[in-house]
């Protein structure tokens, strides 16, 4: 009877197919906290282990005797080491096109927010005497404005379609998509110098690599004034470059939803007013949710019994383990 390990809260959903999972053979631990402390001491006696954000290391890996796949709750596993897994023939899966939309409307709200300027107009509101701000004309349109999209995967075509809606102006930066072919569609392709110094908007959607892909120098190359967006992951933009680039003003306006470290302790992005600050939330929503929490469980099941989609698994030599 393979056993389940589930490592985080689920959608409602999730915990009443968590419920089923008896009758089907499958024997369950649920650990509600997010945290590796929490679940690590279960690790052992689990044949697949269901994780949301909390990170799975290589010693947490090497107490998982039984384990033979993990499967993550969205699409992202920098969280996890792949390294560990694949030493020991560990499959990782992830959930596929179930949170896409939910992003692409997140970095869309934060674009809109950004050029809207919603913090100060609702401070406007709120605080006595500043009701006046509204005659400083700080608010843009976004219509008729070039986006830049850094990857153009699934999320990133997604916002490409809704920014259109707005008669934005859409390039992508994707060198990988761009080796493996790039997609027929109104958006063209772009060197990263050449988008930064075109666009007016940037929406990050590109993974974690060792240092952060928009930095000070990226940064020094951008118009004035430019709004960013990023729903991707901490460390992908430098948040310490981004603070001191929005107290200048060049950055006018920025959507951050991911941090260096979540929860963030003492970012320097807390003090700038034109920072649009979320906890790690635009996969969330209550539909994203219930989508993500079944998949993630079919996941890790489907792997078990060897009908999992070869395109959900992350080390595909795995696949048809």
């Amino acid at each position: 009877m393979p056993h389940l390990l589930v490592a985080g809260k689920l959608h409602p959903a999730g915990e009443a197919l968590l419920r089923d999972l008896p009758a089907r053979g499958v024997t369950v631990d649920y650990v509600t906290e997010v945290s590796e402390e929490s679940y690590a001491p279960l690790i052992s006696r689990a044949d697949a282990l269901v994780i949301r954000t909390q990170p799975l290391s290589a010693p947490t890996v090497a107490m998982a005797e039984r384990l033979k796949v993990v499967s993550r709750h969205g699409v992202g596993y920098d969280s996890v080491d792949l390294a560990a897994l694949n030493e020991r023939g560990i499959g990782l899966t992830i959930v596929g096109d179930v949170n896409s939309v939910s992003v692409a409307e997140h970095a869309m709200m934060q674009l809109l927010a950004g050029a809207k300027r919603v913090l100060l107009a609702d401070r406007a509101v709120r605080e006595p005497g500043q009701w006046g701000w509204r005659n400083r004309l700080e608010q843009q349109e976004i219509s008729g404005k070039n986006l830049l999209i850094l990857g153009y995967g699934r999320i990133g075509r997604h916002l490409a379609r809704m920014a259109h809606g707005f008669a934005m102006q859409v390039r992508a930066y994707d060198p990988f998509l761009e080796r493996m072919g790039w997609p027929e569609g109104p958006v063209p392709p772009v060197s990263l110098d050449e988008g930064l110094a075109w666009a007016d908007c940037i929406s990050v959607h590109i993974p974690k690599s060792e240092k952060p892909a928009i930095g000070a120098a990226e940064i020094a190359r951008m118009r004035p004034g430019l709004i960013l967006a990023n729903t991707a992951r901490g460390g992908v933009v430098d948040e310490t470059a981004l603070a001191l680039a929005l107290a200048s003003g060049q950055v006018g306006a920025a959507g951050v939803d991911v941090f260096d470290h979540e929860p963030p302790q003492g970012s320097p992005l807390f003090v700038q007013s034109n920072a649009i600050l979320s906890p790690h939330i635009a996969g969330l929503t209550a539909e994203c949710g219930e989508r993500m929490a079944i998949a993630s469980v079919e996941n890790a099941l489907n792997y078990l019994n060897g009908s999992i989609d070869a395109d959900l698994v992350v080390n595909r030599a795995f696949a048809h383990a």
